[in-house]
C-alpha cells in the first residue's frame, strides 16, 4: 500500500525515526524556568548595583553653606576680639564654601556623576586636576586645616594694615625655587632684612623695590643665626612677568592683641579675604555693612592682595540661595564668573582688600553701587 509523505515538520506515526546520537534534553518544568529568569535578573541587577557603586575618578563641586563673619558659629562668635576695644557690627559678611564629593575623602560613584551631570548648579572635574595622585585622605585633612590656618594670620595682618594698626612682620626665606638667582648667597632659614637699605616689613617692600630696579642688581641683607650677613642678588622675572629673587617666604607675626577665629569643618585659605572684612568691620566703629547682606571669597596676604579660589560658581549659588544681594569675587576668577551670576547678585571685581572695604562701605551707606568693577566691564 503507497503512503503519502508527511507535511514537513511532522512525523507519520506508521515510521520509526532514527536515533538521534545527541538526544535533546526534555524542556525543564515552566516553575523552573521562571525560577532561572528571576534570579538571573537579580544578579545582573545585583552586578549593575555593584559597578554603579565603585568609585570613580572624579570630583563634584556643588554649592555649601555660608558663615556670617560677623555672626556666631554655633554658640561662638565667629571672630572674637581680645586686649582691644571692638563693636558689635549688623548685617552679613558671609563666607562661602563648596561641598566637595569625590577624591581621597569620599569617593564619588557612577550614580553621583550622572546626577551631577542633570544638575547645571553641580560642576564634574577629573580627579587629578583637584588631588594630585597618591594624596590621601589624611593629607587632605592637614593641608586644608595649614592652609586655613595661614589665611587667618594674613586676614589679621592684611585688616590691621587697611586700618593702620602697628605690628610686626618677620619674613623667614622657607626654600629656594628652581634656578633661583638666590642660589648659593640666601640659604633656608634665612631673616630678611632690608633690601637696598631699605627695611623689609611686608612683601610689598621687596615687590616694589625689585620693581622700581627693573632688573638691576640688589643689595640683600639677612639675618642668619644671630648674624648679619650681606649679599648683592640680581633678580630674574618669573611667569607673571614680576622681578623676582626665587626665595620662599614664610611671614611670622608679633600682633598688638588677640583675634580668634572659630569655624568647624571648613579647610582651605578661600575664606581670607571675608576673615578680613570681619576683622575690619568688629575693630572699626560703626556698620560697615549698613545691615545689607554681603557674600564673597578669595585667598588673602598679609599685604592684602586677594588671590583666585576653585568652585566659585557654586559659592555664587550659595550666596544668593541664603539672602546675599552683593558678591566679592577676586578679579583673576572673572572668567569663571561670567555667565553664572545667578539673578538678584550683584558680584563686584576685586583685587585687593582696599576694594572690597570701598565697595563694602558704599552699599552700607546707600550709595549707588552700579559703578562698581563687574567681570563684564574690563
Amino acid at each position: 500500500m503507497l503512503t503519502s509523505p508527511s507535511p514537513e515538520g511532522s512525523l507519520d506515526p506508521r515510521q520509526t525515526p532514527d536515533a538521534d546520537p545527541s538526544p535533546v534534553s526534555p524542556a525543564p518544568p515552566r516553575d523552573t524556568r521562571y525560577m532561572i529568569m528571576v534570579i538571573s535578573g537579580l544578579l545582573a541587577l545585583g552586578l549593575g548595583i555593584g559597578a554603579a557603586a565603585l568609585p570613580v575618578p572624579y570630583v563634584i563641586e556643588s554649592a555649601g553653606p555660608t558663615f556670617n563673619t560677623l555672626g556666631k558659629d554655633g554658640d561662638k562668635p565667629v571672630i572674637k576680639i581680645s586686649g582691644r576695644e571692638s563693636f558689635p557690627a549688623g548685617g552679613n559678611l558671609d563666607l562661602t564654601t563648596v561641598v566637595m564629593t569625590g577624591g581621597p575623602k569620599s569617593p564619588a560613584t557612577i550614580f553621583d556623576v550622572f546626577r551631577a551631570w542633570l544638575d547645571s548648579s553641580k560642576a564634574i572635574y577629573p580627579e587629578e586636576l583637584i588631588y594630585p595622585k597618591g594624596t590621601t585622605a589624611e593629607q587632605t585633612v592637614q593641608e586644608g586645616e595649614i592652609a586655613m590656618e595661614t589665611s587667618q594670620e594674613n586676614a589679621f595682618a592684611a585688616a590691621l594694615r587697611e586700618l593702620d594698626i602697628p605690628f610686626e612682620q618677620r619674613l623667614n626665606v622657607a626654600g629656594l625655587s628652581e634656578a633661583s638667582p638666590s642660589a648659593g648667597k640666601i640659604q633656608e632659614g634665612d631673616l630678611l632684612k632690608s633690601i637696598n637699605g631699605k627695611a623689609i616689613t611686608s612683601m610689598s617692600v621687596i615687590q616694589a623695590e625689585l620693581a622700581a630696579g627693573a632688573g638691576a642688581p640688589a643689595v640683600v641683607e639677612v639675618e642668619r643665626k644671630g648674624a648679619p650677613v650681606t649679599e648683592t642678588i640680581t633678580p630674574t622675572r618669573n611667569s607673571a612677568d614680576r622681578y623676582v629673587l626665587g626665595v620662599l617666604l614664610a611671614s611670622d607675626f608679633t600682633f598688638p592683641f588677640d583675634v580668634s577665629i572659630s569655624l568647624e569643618n571648613v579647610g582651605g585659605p578661600s575664606a581670607g579675604m571675608m576673615f578680613a572684612l570681619g576683622i575690619i568691620d568688629n575693630l572699626a566703629p560703626g556698620d560697615l555693612t549698613g545691615g545689607k547682606h554681603v557674600a564673597g571669597t578669595g585667598t588673602i596676604t598679609a599685604d592684602g592682595a586677594v588671590g583666585p579660589i576653585g568652585g566659585i560658581a557654586q559659592k555664587m549659588i550659595g550666596a544668593r540661595q541664603q539672602g546675599a544681594t552683593m558678591f566679592l569675587a577676586p578679579a583673576a576668577n572673572c572668567a569663571d564668573v561670567v555667565g553664572h551670576v545667578p539673578d538678584g547678585l550683584q558680584v563686584v571685581k576685586v583685587e585687593t582688600l582696599a576694594d572690597a572695604t570701598a565697595a563694602v562701605e558704599r552699599l552700607g551707606s546707600g550709595d549707588d553701587t552700579t559703578g562698581l568693577p563687574t567681570c563684564t566691564n574690563n
